[in-house]
């Protein structure tokens, strides 16, 4: 019996981490819920310990149900019967047992029936149920919907419907069109507004949806006639009636085959508006887009994580010429580097929800109480903080997914490209990771503004100042190195003046950045507990010769090659 929590001892550490107690204050704001609500806790440390409950019953479900479910769904996959989707039968059973269990819609507020957990232990669920299987992973972490609905729905909406998710209620978000995939400001799904009904009506196709015949839906409509940007679009909320909504088609996909992407055709469903008109993309949607980007480096982490232990433990237990397979450098190499990227990438994960846990628990709080300076100064810091290691966690997460992914069936060998073992899946389900929710090149787009605006280098900064034991000060002098080398890059790129030419060499400088943070976030890591410190080492070496390869390759670059690669 396999519980993913109790055996992964990383998740305790950084549910642990020192600004928790910061986190949980601000969430639970004065512990004011606790003569309301029986499961309120009373202080940090009864918050903290239903935390550490929950996810095990969390790693309990997804070690012992949807891992074991995964081969079966992947095989099976979802069908379409009669314009409807049928879950696998490992599907719904995953999903029972979540429902069951009270996991849908967790960080709700306690009046809507969630538990108000904090972003950091429902990521830290996500990240665990995506060890389970990646494709379940969509499907369950669709709440996010509610959340969308929580921040900017009418209170009397909210009251219906959000408490419908604790009863299991499942939700999609309606945005991509056949001809409105990343730039979703062509949308053209209509929602046109009866006065006699005092209903919205939804017509048009969406495609690419995930989980599309779901019981909650947000989809974004052309609510302006005669508009064709993002000023004429705007959110709805659909309660599917099984009627005005038709799957057209299942898509037939690589990977995640457990999570049905679906074609749909509205045809005069009616709808609410979520918010204002003319919202739905410039604010909403982004809104959205951004607390998905963070399930993607969840569901990334957790794939990593499953990708790791697999060729680890075929590795030990393969023999060849004698001996088990781990024992030759070419494959304890991989294997230990494949661990230092898991590491690095969960530490970054956390570290962007503990940032987006503080900025948003200071906008909850605004709407009851006037900020102080201080406290409205700390919401804008952690905002840009969020806005900044959103992109950069989605990106290298994702990236980091495939290529451990690819490491472990490559540690299988032939076997691993044989459905006899899970890798197989994994390596499938992996790819997807850095394509949904914004490719990798549009993560770079996000996050080039972190570099040009010195956001990135304004939290090295940080970090650099940080106490260090002693014993690991060479690290940091190695780290202050890369600093300096990231930092004269930049310049010479940004000294061109060309925004061409910044958008060609933007990838590398955001990697960059990325090498050091993660890097950082390892030492950091190491002095709360030393058995880091060799994945630390680890990344730090693998960080370095990266580094200096892009900084070679943009200081041999010269603005007049760029016509070398237009095509």
């Amino acid at each position: 019996m396999a519980n993913f929590y109790i055996d992964n001892e990383d998740l305790k550490f950084h549910l642990s981490h020192p600004l928790m107690k910061k986190i949980v204050a601000l969430k639970e704001d004065g512990y004011k819920d606790k003569d309301q609500y029986d499961y309120a806790p009373q202080d940090f440390e009864d918050a903290m310990d239903s935390y550490d409950k929950i996810l095990d019953i969390v790693g309990d479900i997804s070690g012992n149900i949807i891992w074991e479910n995964a081969q079966s769904v992947d095989a099976e996959g979802p069908q379409v019967v009669d314009n409807r989707v049928i879950y696998a039968r490992g599907t719904q059973e995953n999903h029972d047992a979540l429902k069951n269990s009270g996991l849908i819609g967790m960080a709700l507020p306690r009046k809507y029936d969630g538990l108000n957990f904090p972003i950091v232990p429902y990521v830290m669920a996500a990240e665990l149920v995506s060890r389970g299987d990646a494709g379940f992973a969509n499907i369950w972490g669709l709440q996010d919907c509610a959340e969308t609905i929580n921040q900017f729905a009418s209170e009397d909406l909210k009251m219906e419907l959000l408490p419908k998710f604790n009863k299991g209620a499942t939700a999609a978000m309606d945005l991509t069109e056949p001809d409105a995939g990343s730039d979703l400001q062509a949308v053209q799904l209509k929602a046109t507004y009866s006065e006699k009904d005092k209903t919205w009506y939804l017509n048009g196709v969406k495609r690419f949806i995930t989980n599309g015949d779901a019981d909650i839906s947000l989809v974004l409509a052309r609510s302006e006639e005669g508009t064709s940007d993002a000023r004429g679009l705007s959110l709805f909320v659909y309660e599917n009636d099984k009627q005005t909504l038709k799957v057209r088609r299942i898509e037939h996909k690589l990977g995640i085959i457990g999570s049905p992407t679906c074609e749909l055709v509205f045809t005069n469903a009616p709808a609410r508006l979520v918010g204002s008109t003319r919202m739905g993309l410039i604010k909403y949607v982004m809104s959205l887009m951004n607390a998905a980007r963070l399930g993607v480096g969840a569901q990334s982490v957790g794939i990593a994580e499953a990708a790791y232990r697999e060729g680890l433990a075929y590795a030990k237990e393969r023999e060849q010429f004698g001996k088990a397979i781990i024992e030759f450098p070419a494959v304890y190499e991989l294997l230990t580097n494949m661990e230092a990227k898991t590491k690095a990438i969960r530490s970054l994960l956390y570290e962007a929800s503990r940032f987006i846990d503080i900025y948003k628990a200071y906008e909850e709080i605004s709407t009851h109480r006037k900020l102080t300076p201080e406290e409205r100064e700390e919401l804008k810091h952690y905002q840009k903080l969020a806005d900044i290691f959103t992109p950069l966690l989605k990106l290298i997460s994702s990236e980091y997914s495939n290529q451990i992914a690819y490491d472990s069936l490559q540690i299988h060998a032939g076997s691993g490209f044989m459905k006899d073992y899970p890798i197989e899946r994994i390596y499938r389900d992996a790819r997807i990771t850095s394509i949904y929710e914004g490719t990798s090149q549009l993560q770079v787009v996000a996050a080039i503004r972190g570099v040009t605006t010195g956001g990135y280098l304004k939290q090295i900064r940080v970090y650099e100042k940080e106490e260090i034991a002693p014993e690991y000060e060479y690290f940091r002098s190695q780290l202050m190195a890369m600093t300096n080398e990231y930092e004269e890059t930049v310049a010479k790129v940004t000294a061109e003046n060309s925004n061409e030419y910044i958008d060609f060499h933007a990838r590398r400088m955001v990697e960059m950045a990325g090498n050091i943070i993660l890097s950082y976030l390892l030492l950091l890591d190491t002095q709360r507990d030393a058995k880091y410190k060799n994945n630390a080492f680890v990344f730090l070496k693998i960080a370095q010769a990266e580094n200096k390869e892009k900084a070679a390759y943009i200081k041999n670059f010269e603005m007049k090659d760029l016509g070398i690669f237009k095509k």
